[in-house]
């Protein structure tokens, strides 16, 4: 596994996260494509969330205790309980931005970490290496959501005019 590219995958990653949300207005903010679908400042909340609360603590769990289960998850439940379209898109942002820093800084620290610690979850067994690769991936998944979010808004509001000419999403 190459570490180095996956940590600067990470810490690559706000910048784009970052600049997907520039010029946003609140109401584009909220806005949902589907009652069942997030809005982008649901994904910013969930991905400030899953900073702190999964994957450096679950990761900081299986390097440092492996035998230890990782406490409950439920991210869908959190965007409800946690009112994540209610709150402000500049201030979670930056939440995010802030907890990214301390997981880069945490991830630096490491010395000599074991990637091959290994933790069986209700759907299997997950080593620290796929928590690492799976914490860079989930940040590509959530910039791909966020594009098509803006994508999906744009044709909204282009109505009635239409997008094909720009070609296939």
């Amino acid at each position: 596994m190459n570490v180095q590219f996956l940590i600067d995958r990470l810490s690559q990653a706000p910048s784009i996260i970052s600049a997907l949300l520039v010029g946003v207005t609140t109401e584009q903010a909220r806005w949902k494509p589907a009652p069942d679908k997030w809005s982008m400042l649901e994904v910013i909340n969930h991905l400030d969330d899953e900073e702190r609360d999964d994957f450096r603590q679950r990761l900081d769990l299986l390097l440092h205790q492996p035998g230890q289960p990782p406490p409950p998850i439920d991210p869908p439940r959190w965007a409800i309980e946690r009112k994540y379209n209610e709150r402000d898109l500049g201030e979670s942002l930056q939440r995010f931005l802030c907890e990214r820093q301390k997981s880069l800084d945490w991830l630096r620290s490491l010395q000599e970490p074991n990637w091959n610690n290994t933790h069986q979850f209700p759907h299997g067994p997950i080593q620290a290496g796929d928590l690492l690769a799976s914490w860079a991936a989930h940040d590509l998944l959530h910039i791909r959501q966020l594009t098509r979010l803006h994508f999906e808004y744009l044709r909204g509001v282009s109505a009635p005019f239409k997008t094909e000419y720009a070609g296939q999403w």
